[in-house]
């Protein structure tokens, strides 16, 4: 069963360059997490309507990988959104959320 972790940002105007090369896909986000075993990719979308909402979708092959990711590269996570904070006037969490398989 997958699994994905989804966070809401309201991104800086002036720094929406640098928000979207780190958090796309391919960016300092993946690359960290790629170092992790299970990590199965990140999709970033920006809102239609609000040019300056974006949300992120983590997605690991289960919740127990994203976990142990998390517990293995602390440091390095905690450094990386430290260095991201300057990018956004907000960040939410707004879940987990597990693949729903059809019937």
């Amino acid at each position: 069963m997958g699994f994905v972790y989804v966070w809401q940002y309201e991104v800086m105007a002036d720094a929406v360059e640098d928000f979207e090369r780190i958090y796309s896909p391919g960016g300092d986000w993946t690359e960290l997490f790629e170092r992790g075993g299970g990590y199965v990719r990140t999709e970033l979308h920006r809102d239609a309507d609000e040019p300056l909402r974006y949300m992120t979708f983590d997605s690991w092959e289960s919740r127990e990988d994203r976990d142990a990711f998390r517990n293995d590269f602390a440091a390095e996570f905690d450094e990386l959104d430290a260095r991201c904070e300057s990018l956004t006037d907000s960040e939410s969490f707004v879940g987990n959320f597990v693949t729903v398989e059809s019937a």
